[in-house]
C-alpha cells in the first residue's frame, strides 16, 4: 500500500474517507468484438494542432462524427509535469483552447464514478426536472459496499432530486434510477451513452453501466473524460450540481411514507477539507473510486484572472494523495499565458 503524500497545501481531516483501492491495471484490449461498435480511437498524441482532427468516425448510432481543432485543446501539445504516480493527468484551458499539461492522457482506463457525469449530462439534455420517477427492483441491485441513499423499489423522487443524489453523492441507485427513466429501458440509456460520447468525440470510451461500478469492458481516457465534461459545461445545470457541497430534500417512499436524507458531497475542495492553492478557485466537479480504477476526479477551476481550466486525474493511489497530485496541477494555473 502506497502511502499518502504529504503537502502544505492539503489537509485531511482523520476518518473522513474510508480508502477503496489501488491503482488499476490498465486495459490492453483495443477492438471490441461481439458488438456493432463500428469505430476505434482517432486520435493520435503524435500529431501537431495543424494536422490533428477526429475525422468522420463511424459510431454506435450509425452517423458520423467530424470535430476539429480549432478552439479545442487536443493531445500531443501540452507539456509535461511530474504530479506524482497516478495513471494519468491532464489539464486543460478552456477559454484559448490548448492543453496545458499532460500525462498518459489517452490512455485506456477506468472511470469509476466519473461515469456519472455522462448520466448527469443525458439527463439535462433529454429529461424533464420536474418529472417524478419511481425506482423499479433493479434500482437497488447492486454490491452491497457500493455508494447508494438506500432507494427501494416503488419510492418515488423527481429526476431533479434524483440528479442532485447523483452528482452531490454519487449514489449509484440513482444513477440506475435515471437511466431507466431516461432510457426507453436500462439498455437502452447504456446505447444513449455510447451514442452521446460518439458525438463529442470521445472516441476511446465505452460504458457498460451507468454508473462506473466496476466492469472489465467500461472505460475511458483522461482526454475523453474531459471532451465529456466540457460538453458537460455548457449547461447552466450541470454548473449549479457541481458546486454544492451538500443536498437535503424529502421524498416519498414505496408506502408512500416520507423520507428526508441529507448528504455531503464527496469532493474534498467542495467539503473544506482540502484548500486549492493560492488564487484558486475550485468551482467543482466529479470524483470517483473502484479498487481497479484507484482515485479519480475531474474539476473546473478558475485562476485569478477569471480564466476556467479543467483538470483530470486517474488512477491516484489514496484520496489524500489524489488532492495533494491535483493540487500540482492547479499550481500551473498561477501566472499561465497561452502560447508561451
Amino acid at each position: 500500500m502506497r502511502e499518502p503524500v504529504k503537502d502544505t497545501d492539503f489537509v485531511v481531516r482523520a476518518g473522513t474517507f474510508l480508502r477503496r483501492g489501488m491503482v488499476p491495471a490498465l486495459l490492453t484490449v483495443f477492438i471490441l468484438s461481439g458488438c456493432s461498435r463500428g469505430y476505434i480511437s482517432a486520435y493520435s498524441d503524435n500529431l501537431n494542432r495543424s494536422s490533428w482532427s477526429l475525422t468522420a468516425v463511424t459510431a454506435d448510432f450509425g452517423g458520423t462524427v467530424s470535430l476539429y481543432a480549432e478552439d479545442l485543446p487536443v493531445p500531443g501539445e501540452g507539456g509535461a509535469l511530474d504530479i506524482g504516480p497516478v495513471y494519468a493527468a491532464g489539464l486543460f484551458d478552456l477559454d484559448d483552447g490548448h492543453t496545458v499539461i499532460e500525462e498518459n492522457i489517452t490512455d485506456r482506463l477506468y472511470p469509476a464514478s466519473t461515469t456519472k457525469i455522462m448520466t448527469a449530462l443525458l439527463a439535462i439534455k433529454y429529461g424533464d426536472m420536474d418529472e417524478m420517477l419511481t425506482a423499479s427492483s433493479r434500482v437497488p441491485e447492486m454490491e452491497w459496499e457500493a455508494q447508494k441513499i438506500g432507494i427501494e423499489k416503488g419510492d418515488k423522487m423527481t429526476l431533479d432530486q434524483a440528479i442532485h443524489y447523483l452528482m452531490v453523492y454519487s449514489a449509484n441507485d440513482a444513477a440506475v434510477l435515471i437511466a431507466e427513466h431516461i432510457g426507453k429501458d436500462y439498455d437502452d440509456f447504456i446505447r444513449m451513452m455510447n451514442e452521446e460520447a460518439a458525438r463529442i468525440g470521445a472516441t476511446n470510451t465505452h460504458f457498460v453501466n451507468p454508473h462506473g461500478l466496476h466492469d472489465d469492458d467500461h472505460y475511458t481516457t483522461a482526454y475523453d473524460l474531459f471532451l465529456i465534461f466540457r460538453e458537460c459545461l455548457k449547461y447552466p445545470k450541470f454548473r449549479e450540481l457541481i458546486d454544492l457541497n451538500y443536498y437535503s430534500t424529502i421524498f416519498h417512499d414505496k408506502d408512500g411514507e416520507i423520507r428526508a436524507i441529507e448528504v455531503p458531497s464527496t469532493d474534498f475542495y467542495l467539503l473544506g477539507t482540502a484548500a486549492p492553492p493560492k488564487g484558486i478557485t475550485v468551482v467543482g466537479g466529479k470524483t470517483g473510486t473502484t479498487n481497479q480504477a484507484g482515485n479519480c476526479l475531474i474539476i473546473l477551476s478558475r485562476s485569478a484572472d477569471e480564466r476556467e481550466f479543467v483538470s483530470v486525474i486517474l488512477g491516484a493511489p489514496d484520496y489524500s494523495s489524489l488532492y495533494v497530485f491535483m493540487n500540482r496541477l492547479l499550481r500551473q494555473e498561477r501566472g499561465y499565458k497561452p502560447g508561451l
